[in-house]
């Protein structure tokens, strides 16, 4: 899932205070998942807003609305009317929901109250680990089902670095070396031969190095 934390709210009164009308949009997806950006969330942040400007003495109105999935239009088109008159909308959605509104209601300033921080997965009640960073050219099938671009400090595609030692990364005793973990996979499922065989350089050109990315489902007629 993509995972986001709020930024701090000194930043998010540097983009509310010039405004009058705001609207504070909720994503109900992921950011409502890791209980950063859901309705919920949207009306205490939004709250907070008014609280602030009361004792700012600035004036104007907060309002709250919160949408299925900020990323399709198609949910977006559901709040026109809520949109009508504001000069402000404070998204709390991964850093795409923003652009998404910004993309439909072009008239309209939009500001994101999210940072986006990873592609990642529940580890434990409100702990999340960094498993994906969307490279277009999954290859974890060479590594048992262990990512060694998103997990590895390195990106190292063939077996650990000098400095791992116990089964830990040399950047902190507290991160687990990735290749350690393939290595001990690969042992379970009797493919340790595999490791001794090497990676060729990885095909970057799927990433966004090469610029946004588009992705069309094949045989897919609009």
């Amino acid at each position: 899932m993509i995972v986001t934390k709020p930024k701090p709210f000194r930043k998010i009164k540097q983009f509310t205070d010039p405004h009058e009308n705001i609207l504070v949009v909720g994503c109900n997806t992921c950011t409502a998942v890791c209980l950063a950006g859901g309705e919920k969330e949207a009306e205490q942040l939004a709250a907070r807003i008014r609280l602030h400007r009361r004792r700012q003495g600035l004036g104007g109105s907060v309002e709250t609305v919160t949408v299925l999935r900020q990323c399709e239009h198609e949910f977006n088109e559901e709040i026109a009317e809520m949109v009508e008159g504001r000069d402000l909308l404070l998204s709390t959605a991964c850093s795409i929901g923003p652009q998404a509104l910004a993309e439909r209601y072009t008239g309209v300033r939009v500001a994101p109250a999210m940072n986006t921080n990873m592609l990642g997965m529940v580890k434990e009640h409100h702990v999340w680990s960094e498993y994906c960073v969307a490279c277009g050219d999954c290859g974890i099938y060479k590594t048992g089902g262990i990512c060694p671009i998103a997990r590895c400090a390195k990106q190292l595609f063939n077996g650990p670095c000098g400095g791992s030692q116990g089964g830990r990364c040399e950047i902190s005793p507290d991160v687990d070396c990735v290749w350690q973990q393939i290595h001990d996979k690969m042992v379970s499922l009797g493919l340790e031969d595999d490791l001794k065989k090497i990676m060729g350089p990885k095909n970057w050109s799927w990433s966004n190095h090469g610029g946004p990315r588009t992705l069309k489902k094949e045989g897919f007629q609009p």
